[in-house]
């Protein structure tokens, strides 16, 4: 059974790195072409769950949460849970934290990066 992009999932896949946020876009410019030693993809399936970057070789999703997270947070809990159980860590950050100190954001990952297995 395939778990990581799903082909029924490729529509919804490119629609959302087509209509990323600017924090999103901020944060891809920090992680794309290897940047930080490690490579990313961008709207990433696992499961039914659509994770918006993920390291394969750490197996780190990382997720920028707007507002409508706050309402969804049942939802992100059960997501969480889910990914959890398939060795996937998530390391959340909400919009403005990524606004107001990206560099500190970047920092988290790298701190992730290297204390994933």
């Amino acid at each position: 059974m395939r778990v990581h992009n799903k082909q029924e999932l490729y529509s919804r896949r490119k629609k959302l790195r087509t209509e990323a946020t600017p924090q999103e876009a901020m944060i891809w410019g920090r992680l794309r072409k290897n940047k930080l030693g490690y490579r990313f993809r961008r709207q990433q399936s696992i499961g039914w769950y659509i994770v918006d970057f993920y390291c394969p070789e750490k197996k780190l999703a990382i997720e920028i949460d707007g507002s409508q997270h706050i309402a969804n947070k049942e939802y992100d809990t059960r997501r969480t849970e889910f990914l959890n159980l398939r060795g996937v860590s998530v390391l959340r950050f909400w919009d403005s934290e990524v606004d107001e100190n990206i560099d500190g954001v970047v920092r988290k990952i790298l701190i992730s990066l290297s204390t994933c297995p």
